[in-house]
């Protein structure tokens, strides 16, 4: 992927966007008296991913740009697979993305009550029926995309008995899956969303706010529309998928004479590398392929927060991707580009050395440490410096010298001179060797009238290397983490599923670290960049103060580029 920012082909122009383009023309013709209200309706039975980050951006973003209000509501309709733990991480990575639901927090169980009775008047007028079928038969009268439906038995049902079922529905008088609550529609209409659908389902389970008040849950599809209604919601923004729904849900608003909420589609964010199937998603942490929803190589919200992510890197790259009515892949290293962006204007600079063998410098005076200056972030003037202490030994990366090296090698090598980040230039003296032929240490000289900010020795240095004082560093494991799949579509094999297309190279814990003292009590939270390697943060789950572990949030360069 090219740094190029204008190389992604569906990113949007300054033009408005066509949902802006729909408000403005609503707005201008007095629609719901110029209010703008949406809704981010999440159901509860997962993390939210990087594709949600993109429906939470647009409903939050325009109700902001139009002075209007957001709701957050969650569609807990199928108790068997929601939980508090969901609802609670979904508010919490709403929050971290920077948007506050300014039109209050709902729940669809908030209207089970309303629904039950929407449910009723549509029995009472003959446009809903009780169907004994089984689930399979249902699925057989349906018909196909290019065969018409055919009508059961029980399709004509008087009013009386359909009401007189389904409120022993609702009483528990039937075993679950014995019966359900069917809309009466049209089992010709091309759209098979319309051919007599599901509203209701027998269900003896335990909902997580409820309780077991209910038996009889409402179907996703009932629910979802009817809940838009109920909270005035003026433009309903949802991802492409739904566009079949759409006649659906305004089959419900006209027949039940409640607030025409209007439904407005649009492309949903697939990015490659990745699956954006919360069931996907939950298998690979019920199988232990990951370190659950959280793991730093998820494209979960709190995977990505845990790995050093920011809000602004994930907004900023929402903003690139556009709204756009075709569907479109894209791709990931402009997820990587904008973190890279973010990050080089605020992230920390650092000292650490992830391979370390030792540097001595001969003629500096042993016992002696001095502190020298060094720039937080060059990119911002106002982040100040810090003092690193500098002394006699010091670590170095091992990939940093060579025994043999030609004239491109800028870095450590006999006959070769570098500068010490905000420090001295040395020159190559001896090194020394295990017994296996490995260097362990490598032995330098300093020129003393070439600190860094005062040199006066006139040596023209060609490389630049990091380094971590010996005798003041701190211990680390560091965790290089990369991308979770290698292969760019791992959900497009028919003939092999998807797990096979895991990276085995997606995740090296490196120990024996070594960092610049300063890193001691870093906090997750903050994403630094260590001099040269990339960027890290402090993981969230196994980094204590006095031993912390670093997740890689992303290298310096893109790594994968063709």
């Amino acid at each position: 992927m090219s740094e190029n920012k204008g190389s992604v082909e569906n990113i949007e122009s300054g033009s408005r966007n066509f949902i802006q383009q729909i408000i403005d023309a609503d707005i201008a013709a007095g629609v719901n008296g110029g209010l703008v209200h949406t809704r981010f309706p999440p159901e509860p039975n997962g993390y939210l991913h990087i594709g949600h980050a993109k429906a939470i951006c647009i409903s939050f973003g325009l109700a902001n740009e139009f002075g209007g209000l957001t709701n957050l509501r969650f569609d807990d309709t199928n108790p068997v697979k929601e939980d508090v733990e969901y609802v609670d991480a979904i508010r919490e990575d709403i929050k971290w993305l920077g948007f506050e639901p300014n039109g209050g927090e709902f729940f669809t169980s908030d209207y089970f009550d309303q629904l039950y009775t929407f449910a009723l008047k549509l029995i009472d007028d003959g446009k809903a029926y009780v169907d004994d079928s089984t689930a399979a038969e249902i699925a057989l009268q349906k018909g196909t995309p290019t065969q018409p439906g055919v009508a059961n038995k029980y399709r004509d049902r008087t009013p009386s008995e359909n009401r007189e079922l389904f409120e022993g529905m609702k009483e528990g008088k039937f075993e679950a899956g014995s019966r359900v609550l069917r809309a009466k529609i049209d089992l010709a209409n091309p759209n098979m969303h319309l051919r007599d659908p599901l509203m209701y389902r027998i269900m003896f389970e335990t909902h997580h706010r409820t309780g077991d008040k209910w038996c009889i849950y409402p179907m996703y599809d009932f629910a979802h529309g009817q809940s838009d209604s109920i909270e005035h919601i003026t433009h309903s923004l949802c991802s492409l998928e739904f566009e079949v729904h759409r006649p659906l849900y305004d089959w419900y608003i006209e027949n039940l004479e409640i607030f025409p909420s209007r439904q407005t589609e649009f492309a949903r964010l697939n990015l490659n590398y990745t699956v954006m199937s919360k069931r996907k998603l939950l298998f690979l942490v019920e199988d232990k392929s990951v370190d659950g929803w959280d793991d730093p190589r998820m494209p979960t919200l709190s995977g990505l927060r845990r790995r050093g992510y920011t809000p602004a890197s994930i907004r900023e790259f929402i903003d690139r991707v556009g709204v756009a009515k075709r569907e479109n892949i894209i791709d990931v290293g402009l997820l990587e580009w904008a973190l890279r962006d973010d990050l080089n204007r605020v992230a920390p600079r650092v000292m650490a050395v992830l391979n370390p063998i030792k540097l001595v410098i001969t003629n500096y005076p042993e016992g002696k440490t001095e502190l020298l200056p060094s720039v937080n972030n060059p990119e911002d003037p106002e982040s100040g410096s810090r003092e690193l202490p500098f002394g006699r030994e010091l670590w170095m990366e091992a990939d940093d010298f060579k025994l043999e090296a030609n004239r491109k090698w800028f870095r450590l090598a006999p006959g070769k001179t570098v500068r010490l980040k905000s420090a001295y230039i040395v020159e190559y003296v001896d090194h020394i060797c295990n017994s296996e032929g490995e260097v362990t240490e490598v032995h330098v000289k300093y020129f003393e009238n070439s600190k860094s900010g005062s040199d006066t020795s006139g040596i023209k240095a060609k490389g630049t290397l990091h380094w971590v004082e010996s005798s003041n560093a701190i211990d680390a494991e560091v965790r290089l983490y990369d991308r979770l799949f290698a292969d760019p579509n791992p959900d497009g094999h028919k003939d092999r599923p998807f797990t096979d297309f895991l990276n085995p190279d997606s995740l090296e814990i490196l120990t024996n670290c070594k960092l610049e003292p300063s890193l001691a009590q870093a906090e997750p939270g903050t994403t630094y960049q260590f001099t040269r390697l990339g960027y890290f943060a402090p993981d969230s789950r196994y980094s204590k103060p006095g031993t912390p572990v670093f997740n890689r949030t992303v290298t310096l360069r893109d790594s994968w580029k063709g």
